[in-house]
């Protein structure tokens, strides 16, 4: 699919700036607008149309949950995510009543943002390429897991059931779960970072899901420093 147009709702600069320059960190996403209340908001999601809005709740005008309850009678199919400090489960219970793809509250990290919009890509890949859902891929959907990887094959299966001595299947299925979350691959230090092990631990599973024919690894050559080994999930 192509790039994700994203329109931000935010009244404090500072943090408009920083979920800016967070979400174009994403590899597909780019920021095409930016409104400073509600108002400003939905003049700009009709006249820009983006795929999704990231929009704070207490702004001043009109607020977040106001702004939401207009695009929705409106009947504004544009997808939302609230970014707030909003905590309270009146204001919780609201927006999520309004339609919300996902709600993060601040303070935020990069990485929680990244999460969101993959789980939001592969969603729209998801409902863009189909035109009927079977009951476990809308089970995943509602769950925000990627549903386009096709599941585990039964010699998959076998192989988790029958580990070598020293394996554990729990974090194996870890590696793979974050394997499967990283379209260019990554390096046994991102694994090793992302699922809570030691790097050696990380690079002992590896070598053995590829020779296993789990996951495949490729050399890349940087600009600097040594090539290194990263590991992916190809897709079938």
């Amino acid at each position: 699919m192509g790039i994700i147009q994203v329109l931000l709702v935010e009244d404090d600069p500072m943090v408009r700036e920083v979920n800016r320059q967070f979400i174009e960190r994403v590899q597909g996403f780019k920021v095409i607008g930016m409104a400073a209340n509600g108002i400003e908001g939905i003049e700009k999601v009709q006249a820009l149309k983006p795929d999704l809005v990231f929009m704070d709740i207490f702004m001043p005008g009109l607020d977040g949950v106001a702004t939401l309850r207009e695009l929705r009678q409106q009947d504004s199919q544009v997808d939302v995510i609230s970014v707030t400090a909003a905590n309270d489960v009146p204001t919780i219970q609201a927006i999520l009543h309004l339609g919300v793809f996902d709600y993060i509250m601040k303070p935020f990290t990069f990485e929680r943002i990244e999460q969101t919009l993959k789980n939001y890509r592969q969603f729209k890949q998801t409902t863009n390429n189909s035109q009927d859902l079977t009951q476990q891929q809308l089970d995943r959907l509602i769950r925000n897991e990627c549903l386009t990887e096709p599941p585990l094959t039964v010699r998959k299966n076998e192989i988790l059931e029958d580990l070598p001595k020293g394996f554990n299947k729990s974090t194996l299925i870890k590696v793979l779960q974050f394997l499967k979350t990283q379209q260019d691959g990554a390096s046994a230090d991102e694994v090793a970072t992302a699922i809570g092990v030691a790097r050696v631990t990380a690079r002992r599973y590896l070598d053995f899901m590829e020779k296993q024919q789990l996951i495949k690894v490729e050399i890349r050559y940087g600009s600097i420093g040594r090539p290194t080994n990263q590991y992916y999930i190809e897709h079938n």
